[in-house]
């Protein structure tokens, strides 16, 4: 891969970090730790710091180094954020529309899924490591690759959502339920943001994942980390439906104001208001989704 192609998928990387907060305002980037992190040298690093200063999400400071900036960007960057974004998506979705529909077996060599969708070894890596951290592909011990079991059809993306409405609006009601007001502020932060202009600018990939970050974090006030390992689960188990039941931008602005209104209860301690809420919230989206879902199918 050439450099410009890595400094551009680092750019991204980091720059979902920074929107999403996972990198807060002020923070010090380490050239050496974001190398490691990615698996690339120093070079194309300080290009990705370059270009992250072209669009206003970090500055540099004289012998400091890099730091996230503290000032919200321009509306121009977001066309500079536009142009990191990695030209694997199309692949990747296809490759996740083929598992969905039983056109790939099981498990899979490199080989196999590099000749099948001609990509390169590099490009391959990258797509199977977004795979891994979306939670529907493995790594075999020792050789080749293992798809995992996701929600496949309608009725199992249904599922999935009775099951969301129970744990959820429940776990809200546990006796142990207690707020991080530092969390809450976060989110609150972060849901804004969307509203305010990053639902346009950010990919449908990102805004799923903030969406689903949102739910977890919440389900973690309870104190039951059983409660967040089974809505981790079952999030991984929808992603590939839910790439398929996104129409428009205009759901996630809906989803979104419905993510303030529960906010909204929790800040004033209105926790069974918050949890009727949030049932209402996921049966609206149950009800969106699963219609177009089977429109499609």
């Amino acid at each position: 891969m050439k450099t410009n192609q890595l400094a551009a998928k680092v750019a991204h990387g980091l720059s979902q970090k920074i929107t999403s907060r996972s990198l807060a305002a002020g923070a010090h980037i380490s050239a050496q730790n974001v190398a490691d992190e990615f698996g690339v040298s120093r070079s194309p690093v300080r290009e990705a710091l370059e270009m992250l200063e072209k669009a206003g999400l970090v500055e540099k400071r004289t012998n400091r180094g890099y730091f996230v900036s503290e000032t919200e960007p321009e509306p121009s960057s977001a066309d500079i954020l536009k142009a990191m974004a990695p030209d694997d998506s199309s692949v990747y979705l296809r490759i996740a529309e083929d598992w969905r529909t039983d056109r790939l077996p099981e498990e899979v060599t490199e080989q196999y899924l590099r000749e099948k969708y001609d990509l390169s070894r590099g490009r391959l890596q990258d797509i199977l490591v977004r795979a891994v951290r979306e939670g529907w592909v493995e790594r075999k011990p020792g050789y080749g690759w293992r798809f995992l079991d996701v929600a496949k059809t309608p009725e199992a993306f249904d599922k999935i959502y009775h099951f969301r409405m129970v744990i959820e609006p429940a776990a809200m009601l546990d006796p142990d339920y207690s707020v991080d007001w530092k969390i809450l502020a976060s989110l609150k932060d972060e849901q804004q943001r969307l509203l305010d202009h990053e639902i346009e600018n950010n990919s449908v990939e990102h805004l799923l994942s903030v969406g689903a970050r949102f739910h977890e974090e919440l389900i973690k006030f309870s104190g039951n980390p059983h409660f967040h390992m089974a809505l981790v689960r079952v999030n991984q188990m929808r992603r590939l439906l839910e790439y398929k039941a996104v129409v428009s931008r205009d759901r996630f602005v809906e989803q979104t104001n419905g993510h303030l209104e529960i906010i909204g209860h929790l800040e004033r301690a209105e926790i069974a208001e918050a949890s009727y809420a949030m049932r209402h919230h996921l049966g609206g989206a149950l009800k969106g989704k699963s219609e177009l879902l089977r429109t499609k199918s």
